[in-house]
């Protein structure tokens, strides 16, 4: 946007339609002649999120300057109908400071519904970046079209997929299901290759205290492909565990040690607060920080549930250490048996009830689930979880039993004759009664259930189906923007031969990929619901190509919801 050179008149065509008292504080705030301006940029961009029918969050930060002297920043705001910003429709301004971290979050209200916008900031001349959103429509809706990421490592890998969702038009929001930001140090998960990316993520420790949480913020929104997509489509998030410390539950995390790094509420009340002040979100309670589930209703197409099942209700994950004795021996009995406790939970009961509350409002064709982790049954050979034998060697056995049986040793007949059990714990397969609920919920409601899933690194596309065997719906689950998959667990294994091979061992499976980093589009129209995967073929070069993946589709109805080839 080409800015005017005259200062006077520039803020007499910005502020026309604010206040007078923001554009004299707008100049006071940087400082008068011969003073080094406390002002330095937007340098984070702009970013757009949680819009309704009337409304949409809108996001900016102002980057203070070395010479900051701790006062407050009034900035400007225009919502126009045009990206020229000639047609105004709401203005407005905002003063933030070091307690928010500089960041601008307002809720614009009194939009148009199903209506691009254009949004922009300013301070004292500068103008930030325009940005791009739109609000959801009511009444009859013919498609809704959701671009779907997770898991966004910044040291691992160039942000490629964001730059690709930046490029299209027709994308009514982004879905990020979490883990938008990761707590390790410098040299910590999937950094190897940081340095030479020019990836080192801030501070070089890692984040724990609320200095550091917006400092990890600010490296990762300095990436010009995020800033990109920010700009472009708004968002609708949920956080994962990465934004608080790796496997969190809601008493503590995997990756946090009291002794060493202080009480994990200071760390969580931390983590909550950073991610407030960076991402448009919009909270269902003021009083309630940490609760962030919340519905989008997309006309009478579709209703969409974000959820939360990291934080608020979920209890300690079991550990597959528990279950194995000091000779070897493996308890799968035990392990059935406290996964099936009927009292353990993954969302709580408050958000239980909430999203049954939800889906009996909603008259929407598809209900869909915004949430952390794999729905679907991912059940595979107790040897292959407990690391007991690879990939391939597995196969080889199989093949083995069927076609020369008589030659199996002692030691292949005990590996083949141990159980099927989940791959990852920290799943709804760790919380089975939990999953039954919601299954219970939306078959006896009758609706149409599409659950979306991140979290694994990995593509999955599975039926949904009950302890009961009844049709349920489907899940959709999309690998990561950066963070690697099974393609490093399976290092010596063809990734391609991993995934086919889990296709065949999981019954519910009907699709995997383990290999490549990606988003998906998923497209609901009243006739079907069809998830497109795309993937880059590398996020280690700035060199890279788009690659095709499936695409699959679901009909609504009771006697459909099962994933159909296109």
């Amino acid at each position: 946007m080409k800015i005017q050179n005259s200062r006077r008149q520039f803020i007499r065509a910005f502020a026309a339609s604010t206040a007078a008292a923001s554009g004299s504080l707008a100049l006071s705030a940087c400082g008068g002649a011969g003073t080094a301006p406390v002002f330095a940029s937007f340098e984070h961009g702009v970013a757009s999120g949680d819009p309704l029918s009337d409304r949409v969050i809108i996001w900016t930060r102002a980057t203070p300057s070395s010479n900051y002297d701790g006062r407050d920043f009034e900035i400007t705001w225009q919502v126009a109908a045009d990206e020229q910003f000639s047609k105004i429709v709401k203005s407005g301004s905002f003063v933030t400071n070091a307690n928010r971290d500089f960041t601008v979050k307002v809720d614009v209200t009194g939009l148009t519904a199903n209506t691009v916008y254009y949004y922009r900031f300013n301070f004292d001349s500068r103008v930030s970046p325009t940005g791009r959103t739109k609000t959801l429509p009511v009444g009859n809706v013919d498609q809704v079209k959701l671009a779907v990421v997770t898991c966004s490592n910044y040291p691992a890998g160039y942000f490629h997929v964001y730059g690709e969702i930046a490029k299209l038009s027709d994308i009514d929001a982004v879905i990020h299901l979490g883990d938008y930001i990761y707590e390790y140090p410098r040299d910590g998960y999937a950094s190897q290759d940081a340095a030479s990316l020019n990836r080192l993520v801030e501070p070089k420790t890692e984040i724990i205290t609320l200095s550091d949480y917006r400092s990890r913020y600010a490296i990762y929104r300095s990436d010009t492909d995020l800033q990109a997509v920010h700009a472009k489509t708004a968002f609708i998030t949920v956080w994962d565990d990465h934004e608080f410390a790796n496997d969190t539950w809601i008493g503590g995390a995997e990756n946090h040690d009291p002794v060493t790094e202080g009480p994990f509420s200071a760390r969580r009340a931390a983590a909550l607060q950073a991610y407030h002040e960076w991402m448009p979100i919009r909270l269902p309670d003021a009083s309630k920080n940490d609760r962030i589930y919340r519905s989008f209703d997309f006309g009478s197409l579709v209703s969409l549930h974000m959820l939360d099942t990291r934080l608020i209700g979920r209890e300690k994950q079991l550990s597959y250490a528990s279950y194995i004795s000091a000779t070897g021996a493996f308890d799968a009995a035990k392990l059935a048996q406290d996964m099936s406790n009927p009292n353990r939970q993954l969302m709580g009961a408050e958000q239980s009830a909430w999203l049954q509350s939800q889906m009996t409002k909603s008259t929407a064709t598809w209900q869909i689930l915004g949430q952390q982790v794999l729905m679907a049954r991912m059940n595979i050979p107790a040897p292959l979880v407990l690391g007991q034998i690879g990939f391939s060697d597995y196969t080889k056995l199989l093949v083995k039993a069927q076609t020369a049986s008589d030659t199996l040793t002692a030691t292949d007949k005990a590996i083949l004759a141990q159980p099927a059990i989940p791959y990852n714990l920290d799943a709804w397969d760790g919380y089975a009664a939990a999953r039954e609920t919601v299954f219970a919920t939306a078959r006896t409601l009758d609706k149409n259930l599409i659950a979306l899933a991140g979290d694994t690194h990995n593509t999955w596309a599975s039926d949904l189906t009950d302890m009961s065997g009844n049709a349920i719906g489907v899940e959709l689950g999309v690998t990561s923007v950066t963070s690697p998959g099974f393609e490093e667990i399976f290092a010596k294994e063809d990734p391609a031969a991993v995934a086919a091979g889990l296709e065949q061992i999981i019954g519910p499976l009907v699709y995997a990929e383990t290999k490549n980093r990606g988003y998906m589009i998923v497209t609901a129209t009243p006739s079907e619901t069809r998830s497109e995967w795309r993937y880059i073929s590398t996020v280690k070069s700035k060199n890279y190509t788009l690659v095709a993946g499936k695409t699959l589709k679901v009909l609504p109805g009771k006697a459909n919801r099962k994933l159909l080839a296109v």
